[in-house]
């Protein structure tokens, strides 16, 4: 969406997510891609979906919605992320792009985590604490912000 990062800047990839907006760190996203088949795993958590072949890895696929929830239908994007020492792929509804967000802008939107559901939020820290810290970095962005930040000409 901008060339180089302004000083003071970050880069976040924007996903919706249901109803929520979602800007995940650039440096931790590997790839975006269409969602491959999943296979669920039994007695897993319900933000877990299962597990995807990616790239000849088996990853875990993890639904945002939950965190809200929201249910939501077979994902329409992956993002795949570095999480600590290995990847985790994210289930989202559509991937926006990159956009730069300067950093006083980025610290005063709400974490991803503010008002998610307590109890998915401990599976969470319970199952894996980096994905956690993941998700602690991660924010949303209201849609009118959004429109702000986005020059004009591009669309949702």
């Amino acid at each position: 969406m901008h060339g180089a990062a302004d000083v003071g800047s970050a880069s976040w990839l924007v996903c919706r997510a249901g109803a929520h907006l979602c800007a995940l760190p650039l440096k931790s996203v590997v790839e975006t891609m269409r969602p491959l088949p999943i296979e669920k795993l039994a007695h897993a958590p319900r933000f877990v979906r299962g597990l995807s072949i990616i790239r000849g890895v088996p990853l875990p696929v993890v639904d945002i919605g939950p965190l809200f929830g929201e249910s939501h239908d077979r994902p329409q994007r992956l993002v795949t992320v570095n999480v600590g020492s290995r990847h985790i792929a994210i289930g989202v509804d559509s991937v926006l792009g990159v956009q730069s967000i300067p950093s006083a802008t980025s610290t005063s939107l709400p974490p991803l985590l503010q008002g998610a559901d307590g109890d998915v939020v401990s599976a969470i820290g319970m199952l894996d604490t980096e994905f956690l810290l993941f998700l602690q970095v991660a924010r949303i962005i209201a849609d009118d912000m959004f429109e702000e930040l986005t020059p004009a000409g591009l669309t949702q």
